[in-house]
This record gives structure tokens, C-alpha cells and sequence, in this order.
């Protein structure tokens, strides 16, 4: 049980850190935002991924995993877009 959300966690990072690397430019988000992010992502790509009938929502499968990395990607950008308009450069 323990090991299966550290599991969750783990990946939810490399998640968030995929997307931050895919998005272009640079990302002003802490590790932690990053694994929120992350997290989120694999939550919601667990979810339509069982949907869809690959597997469970916390199984690890490739399908699971892209739909992830590509909702880590917009929840990235969408951060970026949050943060970056309440500041002037």
C-alpha cells in the first residue's frame, strides 16, 4: 500500500518533469508544483486510459502514461500562463 502511492508519486514527478522538459521555453515552477502537476496528469491519463479499457487507473501502462505526460503539458503551460500574466518583466 505504502509502496504503491511512493510508486504513484515517483512517477507523478518524472510526469511533471517530462512535460516541463517537452514545453518550450523556461518555467518558472518549484519541484513541487512540479509534482503536483504531475501527479494530476498521471491521475487524470490513469482515468482515461481505464476509461478507454487499458487498464486500471493506477496501472502502469504506455497509453496511461502518454495521455499523462500530454495533460502534464497543458496543465504546465497553463501554469506558466497563470503565473506569468500577474507580473511585469
Amino acid at each position: 500500500m505504502i509502496w504503491d502511492i511512493v510508486g504513484f508519486l515517483v512517477f507523478g514527478l518524472v510526469v511533471g518533469a517530462v512535460a516541463r522538459l517537452i514545453k518550450p521555453g523556461k518555467q518558472d515552477l518549484s519541484w513541487l508544483a512540479t509534482l503536483g502537476l504531475g501527479v494530476v496528469g498521471s491521475l487524470v491519463g490513469g482515468l482515461i486510459a481505464s476509461i478507454i479499457g487499458s487498464g486500471d487507473i493506477f496501472e502502469l501502462n504506455i497509453l496511461g502514461a502518454i495521455i499523462a505526460i500530454v495533460v502534464a503539458i497543458a496543465l504546465v503551460g497553463t501554469a506558466e500562463a497563470m503565473s506569468g500574466k500577474s507580473r511585469t518583466s
